[in-house]
This record gives structure tokens, sequence and C-alpha cells, in this order.
């Protein structure tokens, strides 16, 4: 498990984290998502005591962060961070060197995946290839813990696939994965669970499914664009949206009194939908999600 807690973090009178706290079952993928500046990056950074929180603290399963850690620990920073006057293949033999656990067959068959020439070295890179290299030593030592801050940054649709099913397949062994990414399909296709960050603190949190499944839209469309004056009135919509000639209400009760008095309302066609992550984030990012 990945447990954080408390986590705050300031520079000078400005305040990056407020309290940010989370868990990452084993077994599970939880995404973290916000806004550039909300604070993504430290909270990876300040749990990996690269940056030293003001407040707070991350666990891995069940124990504070020390050098055995690392052992089964891999990481992926936004930027990754390599040696430039080492080749591939170099990089690969200093990790076979510090971890107990790396897999020199493993690394072979990611490699592969990744299309990297094990003669290149670091400085010859492009951006995506860097990522791809700090993907192949994070899980070459098959780790049990994953911290993945926007692992897809600069790898082609099929690597971005690829590194995808490498995710999933990890936390179906039984890893747990905490991975920042600004494709919100990305964290949909891949992740159980979400975290959204707004201005340092976790606006939502918790199980993707649980969070859909407790308010629908209903999604009329009118043939006219003509909307009965009482419509807006109906118990129950917390939020209503038009586009065009389709009206959408958010509903967390009855989804289907919603739609029968919506068709009641002339509508020409009505559907019950269940949010996506999308719908989740912008409303948390806007303010509007419940705590």
């Amino acid at each position: 498990m990945i447990a954080i807690e408390g986590l705050t973090k300031r520079y000078g009178t400005r305040t990056v984290l407020d309290g940010v706290s989370l868990n990452v079952p084993g077994g599970s993928i939880c995404g973290l998502l916000g806004r550039n500046g909300a604070g993504k990056t430290t909270t990876f950074r300040c749990s990996l005591r690269l940056a030293h929180p003001d407040a707070g603290d991350a666990r891995f399963d069940g124990e504070p962060l020390r050098t055995a850690t690392f052992e089964r620990l891999g990481y992926v920073p936004d930027r990754p961070s390599l040696y430039p006057w080492l080749t591939v293949e170099q990089h690969l033999c200093l990790a076979s060197r510090a971890y107990r656990s790396y897999d020199g067959a493993r690394a072979r068959e990611l490699l592969a995946t990744y299309c990297l020439d094990p003669a290149d070295k670091a400085r010859a890179l492009s951006r995506g290839q860097e990522t791809a290299l700090s993907l192949v030593l994070a899980f070459a030592i098959r780790p049990a813990l994953l911290l993945l801050d926007e692992p897809t940054g600069g790898l082609d649709p099929l690597l971005q696939r690829a590194t995808l099913e490498l995710i999933i397949d990890a936390a179906s062994n039984g890893a747990s994965v905490l991975f920042s990414s600004h494709a919100v399909g990305q964290l949909e296709r891949a992740a159980d669970r979400v975290a959204v960050l707004r201005d340092g603190r976790v606006v939502l949190a918790g199980d993707i499914e649980a969070l859909r499944a407790a308010e629908k839209i209903v999604e009329a469309t009118f043939d006219d664009g003509v909307f009965r004056s009482d419509v807006p009135a109906l118990q129950g919509v917390r939020r209503w949206e038009h586009a065009g000639a389709a009206l959408r209400a958010y509903t967390e009760r009855d989804p289907d009194a919603v739609a029968a008095a919506l068709a009641r309302a002339g509508a020409r066609s009505v559907r019950v939908l269940d949010r996506n992550l999308e719908d989740l984030f912008m409303d948390a990012i806007a303010g509007e999600s419940p705590r």
C-alpha cells in the first residue's frame, strides 16, 4: 500500500500542498489529476523525500520511506533524470548493481518494446526516448510500488498504450500504482481509483466506479430546442446543461423520474448516462464536487 497522510509543502508564503492525503491499496491503480500547478509533482517529490514536506508523511506497506524501500519501488519523474554521458546499456548496468531485484531478461524485453538502442547515449535520446528509458529502469526491478509522474510524456500513441498495459499488468500482480497524467482518457482506461488536486488540496477522491454511479446524467434531445419553462424546476437535479437541441440534467436521485418528466416536456429522445472521468474532473476543478 501507498499511504500519503497530510502532506503540506510551502515555498515562502505560497502553499503548494495543503494536507494532501490518499491511499493506494495493493493491486490498485490511482490516477492523480489536476491542472498545471495543482501540486501533482510536488506530491510525488515530497512522498519520496526529494523535497522536504513541512508536515505530513508517506508510508509504503505501512513503513516510512527508507533505503530498503527503493528495492521494491519504481519511480518515473516528470522530467527524466538520466546521466547524459552514459549509454542506455550503462544505465541498465548501474541498475543491475543497485537492485537485487533487477531482472535482466525483463529489461531486454522492455528495450525491445520501446525500441531503444543499448548503444545510444542518453544525451542523444529524444524526450520520448528519455521517458522510455526511465520506464525500462522502473519496471525492470518488477516493483511492488510504482510512482509514475506523467509516464507517457513524449511517447507516441502505440508506446502510450504499451505503457498503460505495463501499468495494468503490474497492478494485476499486486503492485500499488500512483500515476499522474493530463490525458484523462488514459487514467479512465487504467485506473480504478482517482484523486483530484486543486490548489494543493484533494477535492475529490475514491473509487472511480462508485463516483460515477453516485450521479447520473439524463440527456434529452428536442426537435426545436424549445423547453417547457417548468423543466428546470424538477426536484433532484443539481445542474442543467444546454447544448443546441440537447438538454442534460445531472441528478443524484431517481434518474428515471427525471427522464419521464423530460419526455412529457416534449423530448424526442431521452437516455440515462453514467458520468465519465472527465465530467468528474471538470466538476472537481470547478469547485462543484462534494468532498
